[in-house]
């Protein structure tokens, strides 16, 4: 195996790690306080835009930031991509939750659940297409913007995008964008087979079954 597949393989690997974790992180942030948002609707009408402002800072502006508070570390990648991860999963788990038909909360109701019963086995399961929808585009996201771990030094896919334009090489730029691509595919496939798993066939498509 040559040594240039091997320096893709090792930057690929570590581009991964940062993603899942990343997302995983994102995901659980996203889905408290896209819950907790959802019970507070006065307070999510004046959050969600601001939070949507806050997304719009670019990821360079916000690392180099983290930078200055954290320095040059692993955590300073995986805190600032987790932030930007759990935004799309926070607005879709609050819009999920937000669309959820009255009557089945009613229904709920009248059958004797409790608060916590209707969120975890009524609220929750039918929101879950637009959460996991949230989870996709967080997923795909995060693959692009963890190219800016290079940019601190953290490794990744994104050492060979950042030397190519340095140096003006398109090859090398090439070599960190292409599996960067096959992986945001990858990891967007394994998030659909995800959806299939947890997503009741009747849902998928964010209808109730009839």
């Amino acid at each position: 195996m040559s040594e240039l597949l091997l320096s893709i393989l090792r930057a690929a690997a570590v581009h991964t790690g940062y993603t899942l974790v990343c997302v995983a992180i994102g995901f659980v942030m996203g889905l408290l306080l896209g819950v907790g948002l959802s019970r507070l609707p006065r307070l999510s009408k004046y959050l969600i835009p601001l939070l949507s402002i806050l997304n719009t800072v670019p990821g360079i502006v916000f690392i180099g930031v983290l930078v200055i508070l954290i320095g040059m570390t692993p955590a300073t990648v995986i805190v600032a991509l987790s932030i930007y991860a759990m935004f799309p999963v926070l607005k879709n788990t609050v819009a999920g939750l937000d669309g959820v038909d009255v009557q089945y909360k009613e229904a709920a109701r009248g059958c004797g659940m409790n608060h916590y019963q209707r969120l975890v086995r009524v609220e929750l399961p039918l929101a879950m297409p637009t959460i996991i929808g949230g989870l996709r585009l967080s997923t795909v996201y995060t693959v692009s913007w963890a190219v800016l771990a290079a940019m601190i030094g953290q490794g990744g896919l994104g050492d060979f995008v950042y030397q190519g334009v340095s140096s003006n090489n398109n090859a090398l730029i090439l070599q960190g964008a292409i599996p960067a691509a096959v992986l945001a595919l990858v990891l967007g496939g394994l998030v659909d087979v995800l959806q299939k798993r947890v997503v009741p066939k009747g849902l998928r498509k964010g209808g109730v079954e009839k």
